[in-house]
């Protein structure tokens, strides 16, 4: 898997790409989805097969899952902007697997659970897989990580969220100058 912090940056930017409204509660709801499908780690210690359809990077990494949870949340919270929501947090909750099928380590990701439960992962594995324990990440294999993610997601981000700036600041000053 990315990290949390990978997963949360990718929702981050999902939230300021797409919310002209800039609701913080759409942009938490978005990076609690981007990390929520990892809490099928606790079936780990339930005695769940990886491969299981509900083991690790199954079910809750699925696009299925990803459908329901962005409709719930949209009906639970969305109110007048039901639309915004579903599309934000249907893209934060799928980038979760996205991420982490084109990490380094796992099994794969079940992308069509329950209707096929192959596992996938994408050409490019260029992201370093994250240690699931805590103490783990606090070594040289989280410092690799952290490299990893500031490469391949971190940086990638900052690019398209400097471009957005840059594109509204030329929208405004054009407007600007036409109302001169």
């Amino acid at each position: 898997m990315a990290s949390i912090f990978g997963h949360g940056v990718v929702a981050y930017t999902f939230s300021k790409i797409l919310d002209r409204h800039n609701s913080k509660w759409l942009l938490v709801a978005a990076i609690i989805s981007s990390i929520l499908p990892d809490i099928d780690v606790m079936t780990f210690h339930l005695g769940v097969p990886y491969e299981a359809p509900f083991g690790h990077r199954g079910f809750t990494h699925s696009i299925l899952f990803a459908i329901l949870w962005a409709f719930l949340l949209m009906v639970t919270f969305g109110k007048k902007h039901n639309g915004l929501w579903f599309v934000v947090i249907l893209l934060s909750t799928l980038s979760h697997g996205i991420l982490d099928a084109m990490t380094t380590g796992g099994r794969g990701v079940g992308f069509l659970i329950p209707f096929n439960n192959d596992r996938v992962f994408f050409p490019l594995r260029k992201i370093m897989v994250s240690p699931i324990e805590i103490k783990s990440f606090f070594s040289d294999w989280g410092l690799q990580v952290i490299f990893s993610e500031i490469k391949y997601i971190l940086l990638p981000c900052i690019l398209i969220l400097t471009f957005l700036k840059i594109n509204e600041h030329s929208k405004r000053t054009k407007n600007s100058r036409q109302l001169d």
